[in-house]
């Protein structure tokens, strides 16, 4: 049989892993109900996978996992491989003896109706260092996810970096590391240098919190894995500047080797999200370094994000092929040019060391014809957004008359206003196009996106939380190019339970009805 993806007479894809029609949601965990300040590992996502399940879904998809920094987005973050301590559950600490009820007391005056980063830096932190001092305490007697010495020699690799560096940072008052004093401006200095002794109990504290996110995280998956559901992460294509990744590895990045300062910065020029483009300032990779040391980092990347998920959705694939360079001191990200990024030889790498990987390829908005080449060559599933589709022509690529088998489709994403927020602020040129399209009088606008999701050719259709909940845009979880007030939504228990009990078993059948159950 022939793969779909593929142009008669050319060579066989790399990756032909999405065979089977099926159902998401798309739901990032900072989002999930309690009374901690923001989403935890707690029973809050026993109840998530149990929607999931009785709803006929089967995969769920989050953003980007890592430790947040500047503007809380998930993608930026100090570190590529480390995972979010805002995530860790403070109550299983407590039901291990490291914690007790007040010390959780500060959380409890934070919002449930939003997270409050800068509250919940102040009043978390120290809760979980105080857990890192009562674990010393212990001398080891109390290691409620298994031996954290093992844990530490097991991910020294980058958990050595990461740990310094958060400490360091912590020393030198939040600033980024090209402030910092010569002697530890970079990891390799930084590691034998007098402060890096003077840090050594934070920067265990730092690792401790990894120890108990990756503890927690490991019982998530179990969980999902026991009911069916898979879960799809999420990995930017660029690391952050301020990160132990840039600290620890200048020489995979276009920075001046001398003060860490970048060279060129990321970004896309001007498109659907911001006239101005999108100045994003992660640094460039220099991919001819990564291409002699074999893709190593990146190698090891993709090994953490499948440690953590089961499918890996790469933001921005278009970067492999061209990526838009644009001048470090430029205010916008108008000014730039494109460049050749590494191209198949990446993708024929990542075959050959994680022949199983399951990716998928984030390539929205103008691709050229480059790009698409690419993208069918490697065989991955693109994307397709259903908000995108309307209020132009019927030759709209994202139209469902046009899409591919081989995709996911999305009413919208975490970059999209909600389906009904979207529908009611849209022009009524727009609104006629999608009324007439599918053939609806537009009252439950929203429904009508996640009907069409279903019933589209993609082979994977993912559905915010928000959406399912008919929520408008005041649930929006992020606005490209907005510098604050992005990443703060969560829902309400009486939400999630409402749905469950009203729309689970319309979900199911509506899944059964399109195929979509799943193996």
């Amino acid at each position: 049989m022939t793969n779909p993806s593929q142009r008669p007479g050319s060579s066989p894809a790399l990756f032909n892993w999405l065979a089977t029609r099926s159902a998401g949601a798309l739901l990032h965990p900072t989002s999930l109900p309690n009374d901690q300040g923001v989403g935890v590992l707690d029973g809050a996502v026993d109840q998530w996978l149990a929607f999931l399940s009785a709803a006929g879904i089967r995969y769920w998809q989050m953003c980007p996992l890592g430790p947040t920094g500047y503007g809380d987005s998930p993608y930026q973050c100090f570190s590529a491989f480390a995972g979010n301590p805002y995530l860790i559950d403070l109550r299983a600490l407590v039901m291990a003896g490291l914690l007790t009820d007040a010390d959780l007391e500060p959380l409890h005056a934070l919002p449930r109706d939003h997270v409050d980063y800068g509250g919940l830096y102040a009043a978390k932190w120290p809760v979980l260092f105080h857990a890192h001092q009562s674990f010393k305490a212990c001398q080891g007697s109390v290691q409620p996810y298994g031996d954290f010495s093992a844990f530490r020699a097991e991910h020294a690799p980058w958990l050595d970096a990461y740990s310094l560096f958060m400490a360091l940072k912590d020393r030198c008052n939040g600033q980024p590391w090209q402030t910092w004093p010569e002697e530890i401006r970079f990891f390799y200095r930084a590691k034998t240098s007098a402060l890096a002794g003077e840090v050594a109990d934070r920067a265990e504290a730092y690792a401790f919190t990894q120890y108990l996110f990756f503890g927690q995280w490991r019982l998530v998956r179990a969980k999902a894995r026991a009911l069916g559901i898979e879960l799809i992460g999420d990995a930017p294509i660029f690391a952050a500047l301020d990160s132990a990744d840039a600290w620890a590895h200048p020489e995979l990045f276009q920075l001046d080797q001398k003060t860490g300062r970048p060279l060129s910065v990321a970004g896309v020029p001007p498109d659907y999200f911001s006239a101005d483009g999108q100045l994003w300032g992660n640094p460039l990779y220099d991919w001819r370094a990564h291409t002699t040391a074999s893709y190593a980092w990146w190698l090891d990347r993709l090994r953490s994000n499948f440690a953590f998920c089961d499918i890996v959705r790469i933001d921005h694939f278009r970067a492999f092929d061209t990526y838009w360079s644009i001048p470090a001191e430029a205010k916008t990200a108008r000014t730039g040019e494109w460049k050749k990024g590494p191209g198949l030889a990446f993708f024929h790498a990542v075959k050959t060391a994680l022949p199983g990987a399951r990716l998928i390829a984030e390539d929205l908005g103008e691709l050229t014809p480059d790009v698409r080449i690419l993208r069918d060559a490697t065989g991955l599933p693109g994307m397709a957004i259903l908000q995108f589709a309307f209020g132009g022509g019927s030759d709209n690529s994202y139209l469902p008359h046009h899409l591919r088998a081989n995709s996911v489709i999305y009413p919208g994403t975490h970059d999209n206003d909600t389906s009904l927020g979207w529908y009611r602020t849209a022009t009524e040129k727009t609104r006629d196009h999608v009324r007439r399209y599918f053939r609806v009088g537009g009252a439950e606008a929203g429904w009508d996106f996640i009907r069409a999701a279903y019933a589209s050719v993609s082979r994977i259709a993912i559905v915010p939380l928000q959406d399912y909940l008919s929520l408008d845009s005041r649930a929006r979880f992020n606005v490209p190019g907005q510098p604050a007030g992005n990443w703060q939504w969560r829902f309400a228990p009486a939400q999630l339970d409402k749905l469950h009990r009203e729309s689970a078993p319309y979900l199911a059948a509506l899944a059964a009805l399109y195929d979509r159950s799943g193996p």
